[in-house]
């Protein structure tokens, strides 16, 4: 994960921080004590809350990325590493989940710079909390798919929503509220039923402007229109949506009386 046997340890290390959803208090304890210890931050101005910067010195260099191109990026973070021990990208959610993370951190390899990633809370996550949802549920749906439908970047073959949809468990679909008649296009010729319920959240966990908007495949695009949702939204689709106000729901075995595991001992009826 790491720069070559050949990295100048007088240089710097850059941090890949995921800056979690929105809300400052949702970034890890880790990525907090680098903030707090950097002498250069890059944040993500265009999707990350920049109170996550709250946690930078006075003295600290802070810049926001969101007018910069990759090689700009790359160029200022090397430029960084080679003044200060600590630097950091801050970015939105979690570096690993369409963070360009590969892209930006060959230049770094290449300049013999050390770097490691700080896992954040991701926007599904975030918004699945926000709206007291589960993403899995016993008997139900025991899988989760990240996604995005295809617009400038295309999707590779075999991972099109329609052929992910057809598995009919969980999917949070990232990058695509512009998209929405996309969306029930390609969940309905999976074989979902246009009153299947549907998710958007836009702006997880953001103090003050978070929105949370509940409908079905035939009615959520009007829905999100008249909400003014037009970026930075997460869709989910799951057959688990809404089951707190089910008349009965399977218990995890986990928790079953019946059930024994290293920790507790069976009770039978």
């Amino acid at each position: 994960m790491n720069a070559s046997d050949k990295t100048d340890h007088t240089l710097g290390k850059v941090w890949f921080v995921g800056a979690g959803p929105g809300d400052p208090e949702l970034i890890t304890v880790k990525a907090q004590r680098l903030l707090q210890q950097a002498g250069a931050v890059l944040y993500a101005g265009s999707l990350v809350n920049q109170a996550a910067t709250m946690y930078a010195p006075d003295t600290c260099k802070i810049r926001d990325s969101k007018d910069m191109t990759l090689a700009d990026i790359t160029d200022w973070l090397i430029a960084q590493a080679q003044r200060h021990q600590t630097v950091v990208r801050l970015q939105t959610g979690d570096p690993g989940l369409y963070g360009a993370l590969v892209e930006m951190v060959r230049p770094l390899d290449a300049a013999g710079i050390h770097w490691a990633v700080v896992p954040g809370v991701s926007s599904a996550m975030a918004a699945a909390a926000a709206a007291g949802e589960t993403l899995t549920l016993p008997e139900v749906t025991q899988t989760v798919i990240l996604t995005r439908v295809a617009g400038r970047t295309p999707m590779p073959a075999g991972e099109e929503l329609e052929a992910l949809a057809a598995h009919h468990t969980t999917l949070c679909i990232f990058l695509s509220i512009t998209l929405l008649p996309e969306v029930r296009r390609a969940l309905l010729a999976a074989g979902w039923e246009d009153d299947a319920p549907i998710l958007v959240v836009q702006k997880a966990s953001w103090p003050d402007q978070e929105k949370i908007v509940r409908g079905t495949l035939s009615d959520i695009g009007a829905k999100c229109r008249a909400e003014k949702i037009n970026s930075q939204a997460m869709i989910i689709a799951s057959p688990a949506l809404g089951a707190r106000y089910w008349p009965e729901i399977q218990h995890s075995k986990l928790y079953d009386a019946e059930f024994s595991h290293r920790f507790r001992q069976a009770v039978k009826p």
